[in-house]
């Protein structure tokens, strides 16, 4: 125990970090070995002894996410209100906040304004150029103009640098500087000064480096300063930490190097791998107790990551598994991407039978063009989905209106004190948001369930937040909602997770699905030899490094996978991913010799006879554009029927069957359970839980 703190509960690798002296201090953390428990630890240790006031720590993430994961963590260590006084923030978030208060005293009366999206400027300058200006064109110039300034290159030095690092550019590198010179004119001009990101690094490492009032001001309001990531700085990054610092020295640092996965934006590990040189007296400490993973999955990424070559595998971290012993890892071959797809959208479906929760459970894959296949397959067993990176939760009109309300609720004086209390904390957020479309059993129509599914989950928010703060009051409920919508941190929703290895950094689920790993996707053909310039063998590394941090976001189920060709009856000339060499078991069933049995056609509408595309095409039977036979009156009882249903077993109507399963029966009125079950979404168990109460349903409507 310390100062109200307890610190039994660390290993001894983490006890070391927390209460290393104040100074430099780097901690190498390996994937699920606890840093965020070590850093909120930390601080609060300092805190506590009297080393620095709460007010004087900036702890900087890379992510708004994570930023606010770390105010929570500081709530809960028994500091009361004085949590609130760290400043846990992203690098970006925190410049802003330092650049609103000096501007005036750096710049005068020119006023600026924040760039959200350097889409329009950047395209404007590609056009001026003689560039082309799609969509995709314009991306790739913005992240290459992002990538320079992370990396401090003018655009007089662009080309000079991109040809001494052999660097594969998006155009011709002299017209990419050009429209990187054009993109920095444009913000210059009119009356107020246009800044994106960048710049906003970039000016306040300026104001500490050349105005010495400024950086007295704000060495003296900042005095001890924690990098979470550290792997990822940008040297951009690393110039305002050493703006920050001035002379001093009490910083700390935590990363792992084999988890450098962003390279592409310009983070560059080698500040992590030279801190002790900069920092000769600096605490070095290596986390590998692995408390997230099975030894099995622990066992595997020591091997994916043990392939690694060159300085970063120098400081290679030899994981620990703490946990109890779990299932092997499962390696899967598949004859085309739709088998494969439609195999792992099987093995979901058994883990949710077998009580894994969907929200569990995540697939991921190398590019983002490899999600649809498996929307396609979850959609035809009637197994929801969220693909990680859509609308922003916070931004959706339903949860700003909640907030607004709930907000006004707790600003309310005539709040009887049992309202005000933990007990009756979830009456009054569900009596405030029923106004707002939140009913006791999920609504019919599309719309009206998804507002219904957003504002529950603040309810359940509400609920989670309890079970951790009993005391918890709709003052304290409202600050953490504040500092969720800030830091882009939502509730969880009930679906299998889809995103790319690179989103899932920093998640961790307890089935994971990694698929598509043959050699031309992971590793990527235009750092795999399989493009005209030939292998780039630094980024072979980081890709093996992607599917490390891949394989560690797993609790207790993995699976891998590959398909040897993309479409079915194709040329199966693929081949694993080189980084499972050595790796898979010998006798692994081959999928080259394929039964008809086995080969997985691809749908066809019931109506033009063309393929499907889509998961809603897949689900009807019929091209979406096709004619429907909708039978709006059965529908109708469908719904009627399964609104009833979910009463009865207290769950959301979806998990009886989704709308777009009941328009499909609606349309095919199957007349038997065979024609019941070749309805996408309709397996064997549904089929028994409900398949004789919707047949009698269809049987009585077509008898009338």
């Amino acid at each position: 125990m310390m100062g109200g703190m307890r610190l039994d509960g660390l290993d001894p690798e983490q006890l070391a970090a927390v209460t290393a002296p104040r100074g430099p201090v780097c901690v190498l953390a390996g994937a699920g070995t606890g840093k965020t428990r070590t850093i909120t630890h930390r601080i609060a240790h300092l805190v506590q002894r009297g080393h620095v006031v709460p007010s004087q720590v900036l702890a900087v993430t890379f992510t708004a996410r994570a930023a606010g994961e770390l105010r929570s963590r500081l709530r809960t260590l028994g500091l009361g209100g004085v949590a609130n006084q760290v400043q846990a923030r992203t690098f970006h978030a925190a410049a802003m906040r330092q650049l609103r208060y000096f501007w005036p005293k750096v710049v005068g009366d020119i006023e600026w304004q924040l760039l959200d999206s350097k889409f329009a400027l950047v395209g404007q300058s590609a056009r001026r150029v003689g560039l082309p200006s799609s969509t995709d064109d314009i991306r790739d110039l913005a992240a290459e103009i992002e990538w320079a300034k992370a990396s401090l290159i003018a655009p007089e030095d662009y080309y000079k640098a991109v040809t001494r690092e052999k660097r594969n550019v998006p155009a011709e590198a002299g017209k990419v500087a050009a429209v990187y010179d054009q993109y920095e004119e444009f913000k210059r001009r009119g009356d107020v000064m246009l800044l994106d990101f960048d710049d906003m690094l970039l000016h306040t490492a300026g104001a500490l480096e050349d105005n010495e009032e400024i950086a007295i001001e704000f060495r003296d309001r900042y005095r001890s300063f924690v990098v979470d990531e550290f792997q990822d700085v940008t040297p951009l990054q690393q110039r305002v930490l050493d703006a920050w610092l001035g002379d001093r020295d009490d910083v700390t640092v935590v990363g792992d190097a084999n988890q450098t996965i962003f390279s592409f934006t310009g983070a560059t590990p080698k500040f992590l791998l030279n801190f002790t040189r900069k920092y000769p007296d600096a605490t070095l400490v290596r986390l590998e107790r692995d408390y997230r993973s099975t030894p099995q999955v622990v066992s595997l990424a020591n091997r994916v990551i043990g392939g690694a070559r060159g300085r970063i595998a120098g400081t290679r971290l030899q994981l620990i598994g703490q946990r109890p012993p779990g299932p092997e890892p499962v390696f899967t071959e598949h004859a085309d991407e739709h088998a494969e797809a439609a195999a792992v959208a099987a093995k979901i479906k058994d883990l949710v039978d077998q009580g894994t929760s969907l929200s569990e459970i995540a697939v991921l894959y190398r590019i983002n063009a490899q999600s649809e296949l498996y929307e396609q397959a979850l959609t035809e067993l009637g197994i929801p989905y969220q693909v990680r990176g859509g609308e922003a939760f916070f931004h959706r009109a339903e949860v700003r209106q909640a907030i607004t309300a709930l907000r006004n609720t707790a600003a309310r004086s005539d709040l009887p004190e049992e309202a005000r209390s933990a007990e009756g904390l979830v009456k009054l957020v569900r009596a405030t948001l029923v106004p707002l479309g939140l009913t006791n059993a999920e609504p019919e129509g599309t719309q009206a369930r998804e507002r219904w599914a957003s504002l529950n989950a603040l309810v359940t928010l509400t609920e989670e937040l309890l079970s951790h703060t009993p005391d918890l009051s709709i003052d304290a409920l409202m600050q953490d909602i504040s500092a969720r919508s800030e830091a882009r941190h939502p509730p969880v929703v009930e679906g299998v997770t889809l995103a790319s290895m690179h989103a899932a950094k920093g998640l961790e689920w307890d089935a994971v699905f990694l698929i598509g790993l043959c050699d031309g996707t992971l590793p990527i053909s235009h750092v795999s030899g399989d493009s005209e310039s030939g292998p780039d063998y630094e980024g072979l590394e980081e890709e093996r490094r992607l599917l490390y941090v891949g394989v560690t976001r797993a609790r207790t189920y993995l699976e891998l996978s590959w398909a040897l060709a993309r479409n079915p009856g194709g040329r199966q000339g693929r081949r694993r991913s080189r980084f499972l060499t050595g790796l898979v078991p010998d006798n692994l069933p081959s999928a080259r010799v394929v039964s008809d049995k086995q080969q997985r056609k691809r749908p066809t509408c019931r109506v033009c006879g063309k393929p499907l595309n889509g998961a809603a095409s897949v689900l009807l039977g019929r091209c979406e554009e096709c004619p429907s036979d909708l039978d709006l009156e059965l529908l109708e009882s469908l719904k009627a029927w399964r609104l009833e249903k979910s009463r009865e077993l207290s769950v959301p109507a979806f998990v009886v069957f989704t709308d777009a399963t009941l328009v499909a029966i609606a349309e095919l009125a199957p007349a038997d359970e065979r024609a019941l079950v070749g309805i996408p979404g309709i397996g064997a168990k549904k089929l028994e839980r409900f398949g004789e109460d919707v047949l009698t349903i269809v049987k009585e409507k077509s008898a009338r």
